[in-house]
């Protein structure tokens, strides 16, 4: 480890309280109880303040007066918290390097931020940001390496999903995988993701980490459009306007008490709010998920070492001391379990700090439409159709190497995932123009015209059987008309018997203004 600064007492297990389960959600965060503050250091202020930190401010005042000036503006500096006490390291770790006659590290990892703020470090290391980058290991090959090159993962992929740091012969770190913040990151010491990459080094400000921008660097683009559709939504709208009000440098940050004004991404995922407490997992109330070929609710798996699944709800949900494996391929055991409905409690209970309890079930009503919308109609008939295509050999295993592929990748992970968090979000033109309408027209247009190519003679078995439900009936009635193009069908001729019924109705004499008009026209003639 790189400090000798002693840790506090873990709090006990859930093990050890009354009401178990409820208080092992509390503890994950997805309970109900009293709001605390923000946890407040509890190590001895003698174990920081290390003395050569002076000679470090000193000196880099003058080479990189920018972070110098950062740190001297920081809640650090304020606390007496210098360089050392965060850089120092032990000659016996992997990326400790001697610097101006002091053992230092370059990288300061969670693990080195916990022995101070211990509650935000096992909320973060048991969360879904810190398994970002175990998340796509196997995936990226097939994409950034195969269809642009292995350069673009350092510049790309890692930068959010976070790189495996790796150290070279002399303790300096290798630059195709540093300099790197993604929140994902794997440290040389073991630990999992980047506090700096919310809260920017030196300053580590509370109130950015609550700005919006602090999330839109990663969560923005195709596959998490959330910059855009926050932006484009109602609850975007009213903070663009109303900033000033958010209190964003407030001790505590509790929605309805601290500030009403509105919601940024914190507020919602993480923040606290009436009972809801704080949490540095950003996971935790989301009981749908939004970046799958199908979206499916989930449970929540918490494991016995404080790291955390997510489980399709339509499975059987695994019983407490049965052993799963993570994301990173080690295995835990399970602790708890939490379903959809009480994630999506806590996330309610949230809206609920502004909104009625009507307008927020109404809205859920909304989004779990949608949702189901592009399973049904959309995201099904097409892993379907795919598998299909797959499991007949027509296509080759191989991503990305025919035209019909990408068209399926965009599908659902660029339009699809946008429709969903459109939906999610309160941006209508997200949810429909952006989102939905796209995935319908390359629906029909692009992906059923190419499978069907790809699947020649055998496109009724293999794609259009998969037509037969969910809302596509609506193409085989090829003469239902609507002028939505400009174009209106003309009204239909009467039949023959309508046309005869008409000729033998008895005839009114003309009025002296039509007759004239008569023989005017007979005069033209």
């Amino acid at each position: 480890m790189k400090a000798t600064a002693a840790r506090r007492p873990h709090a006990r297990g859930c093990a050890s309280l009354r009401r178990p389960l409820f208080r092992c959600l509390l503890l994950a965060g997805i309970g109900f109880g009293h709001v605390a503050l923000a946890d407040k250091v509890e190590l001895d202020p003698d174990h920081w303040g290390h003395p050569e930190g002076e000679n470090c401010v000193s000196c880099h005042e003058k080479a990189s007066p920018g972070i110098a000036q950062q740190w001297h503006d920081s809640a650090h500096k304020s606390a007496g918290v210098n360089c050392m006490d965060c850089h120092q390291a032990e000659t016996a770790d992997l990326d400790a390097i001697e610097h101006e006659g002091q053992v230092i590290a370059t990288i300061v990892s969670p693990k080195d931020c916990g022995r101070c703020h211990v509650k935000e470090y096992r909320e973060q290391a048991g969360s879904v940001h810190a398994e970002a980058y175990a998340i796509i290991e196997d995936r990226v090959p097939a994409l950034a390496h195969n269809v642009t090159g292995p350069e673009m993962q350092a510049a790309g992929c890692d930068q959010c999903h976070g790189s495996q740091v790796k150290v070279r012969g002399d303790g300096t770190l290798d630059p195709a995988t540093w300099p790197n913040s993604g929140i994902g990151r794997i440290n040389p010491d073991g630990s999992k993701g980047s506090c700096s990459s919310c809260h920017g080094r030196h300053a580590f400000s509370k109130a950015q980490a609550r700005e919006p921008e602090a999330c839109v660097r990663c969560h923005s683009g195709p596959d998490s459009p959330a910059k855009e559709v926050f932006e484009a939504s109602k609850h975007g709208m009213i903070y663009a306007a109303q900033r000033d009000a958010m209190n964003l440098d407030s001790d505590t940050w509790i929605a309805g008490k601290d500030y009403t004004a509105a919601p940024t991404c914190v507020t919602c995922h993480m923040g606290a709010a009436g009972k809801v407490p704080a949490t540095h997992d950003v996971g935790l109330r989301n009981a749908w998920s939004l970046n799958t070929p199908v979206s499916q609710q989930q449970y929540l798996v918490v494991l016995e070492d404080g790291s955390k699944l997510e489980l399709p709800a339509d499975a059987k949900a695994p019983k407490r001391g049965s052993a799963l494996t993570k994301a990173d391929g080690t295995t835990g055991k399970v602790k708890m379990v939490a379903t959809p409905k009480r994630r999506r409690l806590v996330m309610s209970t949230v809206c609920l700090e502004c909104h009625s309890k009507t307008m927020t079930e109404g809205f859920m009503r909304q989004f779990d439409d949608v949702v189901q919308l592009y399973n049904q109609k959309f995201g099904e008939p097409a892993a379907a159709i795919m598998a299909a295509l797959y499991d007949q050999g027509l296509l080759t295993p191989l991503p990305f190497d025919e035209p019909l592929e990408f068209t399926y990748w965009e599908l659902w992970h660029d339009e699809g995932a946008r429709a969903r968090h459109g939906a999610s979000m309160m941006s209508p033109n997200h949810a429909w123009w952006e989102g939905m309408y796209l995935v319908g027209r390359n629906f029909y247009s692009r992906f059923l015209p190419q499978a069907r190519s790809v699947a020649g003679d055998q496109a009724a078995e293999l794609v259009d059987a998969h037509l037969e439900a969910g809302g596509h009936a609506w193409l085989s009635d090829a003469g239902r008309g609507n002028p939505i193009l400009g174009w209106t069908p003309p009204a239909p001729e009467p039949v023959a018997e309508e046309a005869a019924a008409d000729d033998s109705a008895p005839r009114t004499e003309a009025t002296g203004d039509e007759a004239m008009a008569a023989a005017a026209e007979e005069g033209e003639q």
